[in-house]
């Protein structure tokens, strides 16, 4: 336990039952009366911002939490099984920890995720992705006006958008956080 003066920005705390990170906290001394701190949290599991009144002297919780790189193993039901690089151990990782990021992850790939008291928390998938076009529709003919885009589907069934000059076969880089197209990989 500590108390509300020693929370910082990033922390992430035990608030009225729920994982809760600190967006922001600042400290009030208003005219009458004694100080306190305002703080913002956003929910872990559900993204809900929550305001809070924290007495100087109110206790809290501040959790510990691990964050490592793992490695991303297989898909098993709605969950993801990723190693320790360390200790060879394997867990399980909720899908929708990833977000719609979990489309793009690919066996082998490097994940971060966040544990606490032995339960993932938080996950997140590289930014860029290297995936390889299993089906690309032909670029009509004639068709170069500026910024022409193609349906593609990718080796993991996804479907996205590409420039004209992209074909079955070609791996794309790929930013897991917005889905779109960056670049063709040699």
């Amino acid at each position: 336990m500590a108390k509300a003066s020693e929370i910082k920005n990033g922390n992430i705390l035990r608030f009225n039952g729920e994982l809760v990170i600190v967006n922001e906290i600042i400290h009030r001394t208003p005219g009458k009366g004694g100080a306190f701190y305002l703080g913002k949290f956003r929910n872990i599991k559900t993204g809900k911002i929550v305001e809070a009144r924290l007495g100087t002297d109110e206790q809290v919780e501040i959790c510990r939490v691990e964050t490592n790189n793992y490695q991303y193993l297989y898909e098993e039901g709605n969950y993801f099984v990723v190693m320790d690089y360390d200790s060879y151990e394997q867990f399980n990782v909720a899908k929708e920890l990833f977000g719609p990021a979990a489309v793009y992850l690919k066996e082998g790939m490097d994940v971060i995720v966040s544990v606490e008291s032995e339960e993932p928390i938080m996950a997140q998938a590289p930014n860029f992705v290297e995936l390889e076009i299993t089906y690309a529709e032909p670029a009509v003919k004639g068709d170069t006006s500026s910024g022409a885009l193609k349906n593609v589907t990718l080796e993991n069934g996804v479907e996205i958008k590409v420039p004209l000059f992209v074909n079955q076969g070609d791996k794309i880089k790929l930013d897991t956080r917005t889905g779109e197209y960056v670049e063709r990989v040699k």
